[in-house]
């Protein structure tokens, strides 16, 4: 049980470290600042945090060998995010982001660009950021890590329940109506919305370019003069 808290801790540490780094990569390149990234509704993105453990996990071996490190880093970051984006597409039938306008990209699904970035911060979790965290867990007490730990959990437990829930909702909402956005399909979309409309206008921002699900700019617009009335 210590060991499944402590590897989880780690992991909700680097989702939170992947977030703000997203928000802050994201805030330069669009010239505005960004302060929400991904589906869930805290601020963390897991993606981060499994890639992250994977690396501690997986490739401790290669700390040695800094190149090695460096290559075996991109290409286990770049096979998580293309799985990732398969398995969500297959599971939410929409594509969350979509590389295609980079050079050197794999389906729209991972890019170099990424995949050497990946490279760069794995190389820095292994000899700098992932020290300094142990050593902060290690230095604390059992039952603090614990209680820490099991409450951590509990909220991103609840987080990704909710979070899932309003995808699928979103999902059927918007696949299951006319491409035509007339006045009596607005009214259709805006009444199967629902509930949750705060959680499903973050999902909207969080992924503004969000391919593949039916009428999305209908239901923004939707959600957007709902936000109006307000």
């Amino acid at each position: 049980m210590k060991k499944f808290i402590y590897y989880f801790l780690l992991f909700f540490i680097y989702s939170v470290v992947g977030y703000i780094s997203e928000c802050i990569y994201c805030s330069i390149k669009d010239k505005k600042i960004v302060l929400n990234r991904g589906f869930l509704i805290g601020p963390y993105l897991p993606i981060y945090g499994w890639g992250a453990v994977a690396i501690i996990v997986l490739l401790d071996k290669y700390k040695t060998d800094f190149f090695a490190l460096f290559i075996m880093t991109c290409l286990v970051s770049t096979v998580l995010e293309y799985l990732t984006s398969y398995l969500m597409e297959k599971i939410f039938k929409a594509r969350w982001w979509d590389y295609s306008d980079n050079k050197f990209n794999i389906n729209g699904r991972v890019c170099l660009e990424n995949s050497f970035l990946f490279g760069i911060g794995g190389v820095l979790v292994t000899y700098l950021i992932n020290p300094f965290f142990t050593n902060i867990l290690n230095s604390m007490n059992y039952y603090v890590l614990m209680i820490v730990g099991v409450f951590l959990l509990v909220v991103y437990t609840i987080d990704t329940f909710i979070s899932v829930q309003t995808i699928y909702k979103l999902r059927v909402s918007s696949t299951s109506i006319k491409k035509d956005l007339t006045d009596e399909i607005k009214q259709q979309v805006a009444k199967k919305l629902g509930k949750n409309k705060y959680f499903k206008r973050r999902l909207l921002n969080a992924f503004p370019n969000v391919k593949n699900l039916t009428v999305y700019n209908g239901i923004k617009e939707i959600i957007d003069n709902i936000n109006q009335k307000k």
